[in-house]
């Protein structure tokens, strides 16, 4: 039994899915970040800098692993699957992994705060993270046009970890017109009932966007 803390985000969404991917039986602890339940002294306890995703593997001494790459890493090793086993295959698999926890994250979550929810509009910024962010993408796109996924012709922990911050470019501002490779590799995880289950673990807050976007302005604020 796999103890999952987590919220809704997209970081939160890569372990829930990877989850839902294997087959694992898990019990979700959905966290209030707005409340700042994960820095408690119980959650730091997990993950000392207080962040979701983390989790607790009950069937190995309860033993306790944060950060969400690091994470989709000791799942796919737990059980033999979303990666490969070849070595420059698994090499590959990875390389776009750290892609993606290197990149597409950072990038796109400044971009997340300065375009929605930072109190005070700072267009420098606002289009650094963007541009990034776009750049980025099209780096996909082109590796995306000679492979069904990032790591090649085999479905992976780096599809798993990137797909949900890329199904949100409209919330980052950043724009996937053009990139059709990138477009139809969205729609084709958006049709795994995984990603489709785990998109919804939490279930999603009721607070409307702006209100979301409110509060996590008070938080960025401080």
């Amino acid at each position: 039994m796999i103890e999952l803390y987590t919220a809704a985000t997209p970081n939160g969404h890569k372990v829930s899915i990877a989850l839902e991917e294997l087959g694992l039986d898990y019990t979700v602890h959905a966290l209030s970040l707005t409340d700042n339940e994960q820095k408690q002294p119980d959650f730091l306890a997990i993950n000392p800098n207080g962040r979701i995703p983390a989790i607790v593997d009950k069937s190995n001494d309860d033993f306790a692993v944060f950060e969400s790459g690091a994470i989709l890493l000791y799942l796919a090793e737990k059980t033999g699957k979303l990666l490969p086993s070849d070595a420059k295959a698994r090499s590959r698999a990875i390389q776009w992994l750290m892609f993606q926890m290197g990149g597409v994250g950072p990038m796109m979550g400044q971009a997340n705060v300065f375009y929605r929810y930072f109190p005070k509009k700072i267009p420098a910024a606002i289009d650094r993270y963007q541009h990034e962010g776009r750049r980025l993408f099209e780096v996909m796109d082109t590796q995306l046009a000679d492979n069904t996924y990032l790591a090649g012709d085999e479905y992976s922990i780096a599809d798993i970890a990137t797909w949900p911050w890329v199904r949100i470019h409209e919330w980052s501002g950043i724009s996937i017109d053009g990139l059709e490779n990138l477009q139809r590799w969205v729609a084709l995880l958006a049709e795994r009932p995984a990603c489709q289950k785990g998109i919804l673990v939490p279930p999603p807050s009721e607070l409307s966007d702006e209100e979301r976007a409110k509060q996590i302005s008070k938080m960025v604020s401080r």
